[in-house]
């Protein structure tokens, strides 16, 4: 061998046995990160807390939610913080009460606080690739998911409400697009660790057009457009955990399931063993109460019925616990796993609050109340409303006459709460938002 090329392959065998020796090391740093555990929230639109099976539905079939909530923990007193659907996001995705930044009422365009970071953000930057489907209605023009932290953006595909087009031309029900998006999303993922936020239009109103193959699918006949669209969010759960299972993704998912406020009961929800819910019903105690599923096989137990008050604000501290990162100062929420395991007992939050104030906007989403132990206290045109929400789950009997002093003490820590936010800011100032970019398939980039 040439005396040149003796020393260059001799040099090149040392630089290859150098990387050969790091190899288990790289190996073993790709296994930390593929170890981290995934996190999706599925966040329904208007869906009640009687509305699914595993909550005491006797109509509607959820099989695949149900199967959620054998492996895991249901949440029975679990609460939106800030309703309806566009403050109830904003809340989710800033692990807070959206009154600490303004938002009192629906103010669709307000902008999301520049200094705090969405889910997204928090966890694209723990090094999770992020992805969302679905319906979005927070932020400010130029504050769509692709710019508060989602890298992957499923598009809204042009068409009606809820009967879209295909890019062939050929229609396609929202609900179904949607779950395909959920699945495509997790097999092109299925390698790295990922945050999926799933938030369909569905069960939002107008649900007519439902197709008959959903109704079809309540047990006896006579499925209604509202149950037909129920079966159908079902059915794209149940696309996201074949996929899981595909890809043996199941243990390493953490699972976060609710909705985005109570029931549209004119629309054919209900609230049920609650009174109230999306609509004329606003004040009543079904608006805020959501059903709640958390899933994680292997780390939450299976079976678990949990009977302390959570709020989807826990969502963001639960997620972040699960990445193994500290949680941003200004969070309100903590992490539900503890409890869920039983390692911390009692109610997650002692107290809870609504103080929805907003003189612009819609008189029935003003809102101001607080819950403790089994107790709700709420305003009223003609004074505070006190019910015991155990025996009196329907609201009928109100006891503040009898129980002065859960009134004050209840009003003591609800105006306290009220003295620490800022200035609303009124709906009638902010209109439009961010948007999910339009057309087929996906937008992808840094979430910039």
């Amino acid at each position: 061998m040439h005396r040149n090329h003796r020393r260059v392959f001799m040099k090149t065998a040392l630089i290859c046995a150098f990387v050969m020796s790091l190899l288990p090391n790289l190996s073993l740093g790709q296994d930390a990160i593929r170890k981290k555990p995934n996190v999706v929230i599925l966040f329904i639109d208007d869906l009640g807390f009687g509305d699914i099976a595993c909550f005491g539905n006797k109509r509607i079939p959820t099989p695949h939610i149900d199967s959620l909530a054998t492996q895991g923990a249901m949440c029975t007193m679990s609460y939106i913080t800030n309703p309806p659907c566009s403050p109830s996001r904003c809340s989710l995705m800033t692990g807070m009460y959206a009154q600490r930044f303004g938002k009192s009422g629906m103010a669709r365009g307000l902008p999301i606080p520049d200094d705090h970071p969405t889910m997204a953000e928090f966890m694209r930057d723990a090094g999770y690739v992020t992805g969302q489907v679905g319906k979005w209605d927070i932020g400010s023009k130029g504050q769509g998911p692709h710019q508060r932290g989602f890298m992957e953006v499923a598009r809204n595909a042009p068409g009606e409400q809820y009967i879209r087009k295909r890019e062939d031309g050929s229609p396609v029900y929202l609900t179904d697009l949607d779950g395909d998006y959920m699945a495509e999303f997790v097999g092109r993922n299925a390698a790295r660790p990922f945050f999926l936020y799933f938030s369909p239009l569905a069960v939002h109103s107008k649900v007519k057009p439902t197709p008959q193959r959903y109704r079809d699918r309540v047990p006896g006949g006579g499925g209604t457009a509202y149950e037909g669209a129920v079966v159908a969010v079902d059915d794209a759960v149940g696309k996201l955990l074949s996929m899981l299972k595909k890809h043996k993704l199941e243990k390493n998912t953490l699972i976060l399931f609710t909705g985005d406020n109570g029931a549209n009961i004119q629309e054919g929800g209900t609230s049920a063993p609650y009174r109230g819910g999306k609509g004329p019903d606003t004040q009543m105690e079904g608006w805020v109460h959501t059903p709640t599923i958390v899933t994680w096989p292997g780390t939450v137990p299976a079976g678990v019925t949990f009977d302390g008050l959570v709020g989807t604000i826990d969502f963001y501290a639960t997620m972040a616990a699960a990445a193994g990162k500290p949680l941003p100062e200004r969070c309100d929420g903590k992490d539900l796993v503890p409890y869920l395991k039983g390692e911390k007992k009692g109610d997650v939050h002692e107290y809870i609050f609504w103080h929805n104030a907003d003189p612009t906007d819609a008189p029935r989403r003003n809102l101001y109340a607080v819950r403790w132990k089994d107790w709700r206290l709420i305003k009223s045109p003609d004074g505070w409303h006190l019910y015991d929400l155990v025996k009196d789950p329907m609201e009928k009997k109100n006891l503040a006459d009898k129980q002065p002093k859960v009134v004050a003490n209840m009003r003591k820590h609800y105006d306290a709460f009220v003295a620490t936010l800022p200035p609303l800011k009124p709906s009638a100032d902010y209109k439009g938002g961010g948007q999910v970019p339009k057309g087929w398939g996906w937008e992808i980039g840094d979430g910039k």
